[in-house]
């Protein structure tokens, strides 16, 4: 009689299992038919001014083109992304707090440092990449310096005392790597941003810097600044009189970065989806491949599962990088 009653009371719950077993399903996709139903915050892990921060910029002005709801970019420099990784790795994962961010966090930092306040891969949900940019061997205007050769041989004439700034993990390493191909000793600043590095650059405060091309330009044009050379593996369009690397007598050197989306783990897949999706309609357009052409970058798009991949094979290329250029984890 025990048994019969416990089968009743077994068979008589299988509906609200049925709906239990269904609710994540049911919930997500709820989320994301009215998605996104309110403002969306984008971390920035540099300050505003830098080549990261416009391409957050042009993505957020997209997503509410597509949505009608507003993105408000949040920049939260320092600390090389600690700051703005940490604050997205813990923040609520429902779609509405998005880190627009680079290799420095995602690929670099593994290699730099012994310990991070975050875990690049398990903390978050990848969502799309979004563009790639070379960098660009800059020196103030009135600098002696005018080939990668000048700045080689000053650099062991004043033995060690040349300085060189960096705002991000992919412009200290590509002077890190100049240094180790080239012989040339020269000294580490370390700034927040590329836009300070090169408001200092310019006041004489350091000797040269390898900067993200979108802030070094404008100061390039308005001769503030001399470009001396490129990291890409071609001229890069937008400074075409402007030797390669390679070209400038450092046979194999290339160096570009790159900028990408990323959610809290945990994440809606549906919703991480939808982003990808909005993304990849911004990043596909005529509109972004001009906006990316005047500021030196190629606009990219992926999809999530591409840029799990993507961010895995990096971080084991930057790693070799990092290693090449003699950088010691911190």
């Amino acid at each position: 009689m025990e048994q019969q009653i416990n089968r009743r009371r077994f068979l008589g719950l299988l509906p609200a299992l049925a709906v239990s077993a269904t609710a994540p399903e049911m919930a997500s996709a709820a989320v994301t038919k009215g998605y996104p139903d309110k403002p969306i915050r984008v971390v920035v892990p540099f300050p505003a001014g830098s080549g990261t921060d416009e391409s957050a910029r042009y993505v957020a002005q997209s997503i509410t083109m597509q949505t009608s709801q507003s993105v408000v970019v949040e920049n939260r420099p320092g600390a090389n992304g600690f700051i703005a990784a940490k604050t997205v790795a813990t923040a609520q994962g429902d779609g509405y707090t998005m880190l627009i961010t680079t290799n420095t966090t995602h690929a670099a930092n593994a290699s730099l440092f012994k310990k991070l306040p975050y875990d690049p891969i398990k903390d978050f949900a990848p969502v799309s990449l979004i563009a790639k940019s070379g960098l660009v061997l800059v020196v103030p205007s009135d600098s002696p310096v005018r080939t990668v050769a000048d700045l080689t041989a000053l650099a062991r004439q004043r033995q060690g005392k040349l300085t060189f700034g960096s705002g991000s993990s992919s412009t200290r390493i590509a002077s890190e790597l100049y240094k180790i191909m080239s012989g040339a000793p020269a000294l580490h600043v370390p700034y927040k941003g590329v836009p300070q590095a090169l408001t200092d650059l310019m006041g004489h405060q350091i000797d040269f810097m390898i900067s993200d091309i979108s802030p070094a330009r404008p100061l390039i044009q308005a001769g503030k600044l001399r470009a001396i050379a490129v990291t890409t593996a071609q001229r890069h369009p937008l400074f075409k009189d402007v030797p390669t690397m390679d070209e400038s007598g450092l046979p194999g050197y290339e160096l570009t970065a790159w900028v990408a989306a990323f959610f809290p783990a945990g994440t809606p897949t549906s919703v991480v989806d939808q982003m990808s999706s909005f993304i990849q309609q911004a990043m596909g357009s005529s509109a972004a491949a001009e906006h990316f052409g005047k500021t030196g970058g190629q606009p990219l798009s992926s999809t999530p599962e591409e840029l799990a991949a993507f961010v895995r094979s990096e971080t084991a290329k930057w790693a070799k990088t990092i290693k090449a250029a003699g950088i010691e984890p911190e």
